[in-house]
């Protein structure tokens, strides 16, 4: 058994190397370029959502509170005219890249520390590189990966964009094995 605090190396280098891979990705590749479209009408849809008053939160169409309504002749209807679907609003103002940024890299820290948990009770020192990094990209392709599916199955995500996220997981994945089975202890 390894220590968390043994694997500080592998942990701060992997959440910098997905630090970097995750900017790559999302500002300098264009394959996530496609993964938002513009609202047809766009003026008029905020205006009528501002005259609402909605705060920040999720919003779901047509509302739903119980299985009977659910059922009902009405909601059926409802959802069947359109639109339904999941609407998600943020605090008005310009996007704070730098707590999103900051708030990223925590959570890089995070998912490197359960990477070290998992690998640190399972794997002893000296093992090889090439298990260490089965076991560390495993644990990292699902941590950066694994909800994006239900998200799509249960909520409507698009699959498009869904499986470049999942594709990306790999890529963090990858990075996060090859940190660790680099800086495993001998």
């Amino acid at each position: 058994m390894i220590s968390i605090g043994a694997l500080w190396a592998p942990i701060l280098l992997s959440a910098v190397l997905v630090f970097i891979a995750s900017f790559l990705a999302w500002v300098v590749s264009p394959h996530h370029k496609s993964d938002w479209k513009q609202l047809p009408h766009e003026e008029e849809v905020r205006t009528a959502l501002n005259e609402t008053r909605l705060g920040p939160g999720q919003y779901i169409v047509p509302w739903v509170t119980s299985q009977e309504m659910a059922q009902s002749k009405e909601y059926v209807e409802k959802c069947t005219k359109g639109p339904f679907g999941i609407l998600t609003l943020r605090e008005p103002g310009p996007p704070a890249m730098g707590k999103s940024i900051g708030m990223s890299f925590v959570y890089y820290v995070i998912v490197s520390t359960a990477v070290a948990y998992v690998t640190g009770r399972t794997l002893s020192a000296g093992t090889s590189y090439l298990h260490v990094f089965q076991i560390a990209g495993t644990v990292a392709m699902l941590a950066y990966g694994g909800a994006f599916a239900q998200a799509a199955i249960w909520f409507g995500r698009p699959w498009g964009p869904t499986l470049k996220e999942m594709g990306d997981a790999i890529v963090y994945g990858l990075l996060t094995a090859g940190a660790f089975g680099w800086l495993w202890p001998a």
